[in-house]
């Protein structure tokens, strides 16, 4: 499979290892593509699993809408099911990273019929960043998706700065001239910008993601909320854009078996540690060959 089609666009993926193993899902983040997972994928093929990667919306050249409201996390939603339905599986295993990882948390949460297990790097629950910063510093860290809203302004100032972008969150140097040959102009971030932008326009990114009316510390989330699904989350304690308040809170957040892989890394686990992230899934879908 090289492509797959959902409201009218077409995306496309990346479809490696055996046509008949059980099936991976890798959900890439901003501003990446779906060759984040390319370090990952032969692991896990070599395993016997069956990897998809696609490029997500805004971010597939026949799949860039336009407008703010095309980016919601129900379109998200949609466009990661649709690309299930397309493998032929009936459930796969989750794996999701940056903003891929946003996605996958609400997978788990709204669709855990469709899942073997979940993996995340790098993301913490929606709900424990929402707690993060109310009574952490993920308010400072995540003060650029503020900037992020205003446009024309915002593509620029991003396509000036991405290598240093890059750089500053652990990217080697290749990799990360890679990435900007990837967005070659100011207007080809519009797509991925569409992600932050739609948090406003988005309901369930409204309640998950933004900061809202103070709790007390020691308030739990309803049991019924939690995931109930296997998960894994791999987080780098050097990662300058999710902090460790948000990451040790997630653990609140799952119901399910639970295990929290901490790695002494920055931002960009999948290309930094793809042997990590590859033992993370393969210690949750086992071993098909």
């Amino acid at each position: 499979m090289d492509t797959f089609t959902h409201d009218g666009l077409t995306f496309d993926v990346t479809d490696r290892g055996p046509a008949d193993g059980p099936v991976v899902v890798l959900l890439h983040g901003f501003p990446q593509d779906r060759t984040a997972w390319d370090e990952v994928t032969p692991l896990l093929n070599d395993a016997g699993l069956r990897t998809l990667a696609p490029d997500q919306r805004g971010y597939s050249p026949r799949a860039t809408p336009d407008g703010r409201s095309s980016y919601t996390l129900e379109k998200l939603l949609g466009d990661t099911l649709a690309l299930i339905d397309a493998s032929g599986a009936q459930r796969v295993h989750l794996v999701g990273h940056d903003w891929g990882g946003a996605v996958a948390w609400a997978m788990a949460g709204r669709h855990p019929d469709r899942l073997e297990s979940l993996t995340v790097c790098s993301t913490p629950h929606p709900k424990a960043m929402a707690w993060a910063f109310r009574h952490g510093d993920q308010a400072r860290k995540s003060a650029y998706m503020l900037g992020f809203q205003v446009p024309w302004l915002a593509e620029r100032l991003t396509h000036k700065r991405l290598f240093g972008i890059y750089r500053a969150l652990g990217m080697p140097k290749e990799r990360a001239a890679a990435y900007v040959a990837r967005f070659p102009t100011p207007q080809s971030l519009t797509g991925p910008l569409g992600w932050y932008r739609a948090m406003p326009a988005s309901k369930a990114m409204r309640q998950s993601m933004l900061p809202g009316k103070k709790k007390s510390p020691s308030s739990a989330p309803r049991p019924d909320r939690r995931i109930a699904v296997p998960t894994t989350f791999v987080w780098g304690a050097r990662d300058a854009a999710l902090g460790r308040a948000a990451a040790e809170k997630t653990a609140d957040y799952v119901s399910a078996d639970y295990r929290f892989v901490e790695v002494d890394e920055n931002h960009w686990v999948p290309e930094l540690q793809p042997q990590v992230v590859a033992d993370a899934v393969l210690a949750r879908a086992g071993s098909a060959s």
